[in-house]
């Protein structure tokens, strides 16, 4: 049995992985927001569901909780850091408040969870950190630009933190969904208010396609959420786990597209050198 903490536990993805994870007899501690949330978690196992109700911005309180956690619960043994949100906007028309809300969560209480859990099992030399990115986080969208970049951001810091400590025994994954059939796209979704007709062309067609597609998403939550156990049990974890066939494909497109530059424009990027 392994002690399983996941942020985000209250719908989504991140209630499907506690409840795979629960099934598989492991105990769980799922955050929430509030005091109800916290009661429906609880009751989903007797003895191995532990709600804690935590907002992921309050530094303080994170480390806090994880202090508690260990203290109360047990040792970490997996991190899956999921609270998110989606922002929906094109970039001109999103408030920098907003954008900064979007980092905040998306960005910054990932990371403060994953530093807050990164003593205990740097300590124990083992654990395996999983944050939950998306497909926005290695090929980009119109329509999500704030929401693609907290996730290209936080793809930036798992990398360079899976070569930081390898070395201690701790796995570092980065989970990319693609389209599940989750609240992201209902109300979990922030929609930036519309104010530049340019863009309606564009952004008209994506927003009314998002929503159409709410519920009928490709991917099944607790497919991911089974995916998600099968590497914990796994000794050399991806350190990039995508998941779904859309999500692939358009992350192919994307590194391709990417690819086609870097061959392009080759001879400029040497002529950067200096010739001594």
């Amino acid at each position: 049995m392994k002690t399983v903490l996941i942020t985000g536990v209250s719908s989504g993805l991140g209630r499907a992985f506690a409840v795979a994870a629960l099934a598989a007899g492991h105990a769980v501690v799922g955050t929430v927001r509030s005091d109800a949330d916290a009661t429906s978690f609880a009751g989903l196992h007797p003895a191995n569901a532990h709600a804690r109700v935590l907002d992921v911005t309050d530094d303080a309180a994170v480390v806090a909780t994880i202090r508690e956690v260990e203290e109360s619960v047990g040792p970490i043994d997996v991190l899956i850091a999921n609270a998110g949100y989606g922002l929906e906007g094109t970039f001109e028309e999103t408030p920098l408040s907003a954008v900064r809300a979007q980092f905040a969560v998306n960005v910054f209480g990932a990371a403060a969870t994953v530093q807050a859990v990164l003593p205990y099992m740097r300590d124990r030399r083992r654990g395996h950190i999983l944050g939950v990115t998306s497909m926005g986080g290695l090929a980009g969208f119109p329509g999500v630009s704030a929401y693609c970049g907290s996730k290209y951001a936080l793809e930036g810091i798992l990398e360079s933190l899976a070569q930081e400590v390898a070395s201690f025994g701790i796995h570092v994954t980065a989970v990319e969904p693609g389209s599940f059939r989750t609240d992201w796209a209902g109300r979990s979704m922030t929609r930036a208010p519309r104010t530049i007709a340019d863009y309606d062309e564009l952004f008209d067609p994506l927003r009314a396609a998002r929503r159409d597609a709410h519920g009928r998403q490709l991917g099944d939550p607790a497919r991911a959420a089974a995916a998600v156990l099968h590497i914990l049990d796994t000794p050399e974890p991806p350190r990039h786990l995508v998941l779904g066939s859309d999500a692939l494909r358009i992350v192919r497109a994307g590194r391709t597209a990417v690819d086609a530059d870097i061959d392009r424009w080759e001879q400029v990027s040497r002529s950067t050198d200096s010739p001594r």
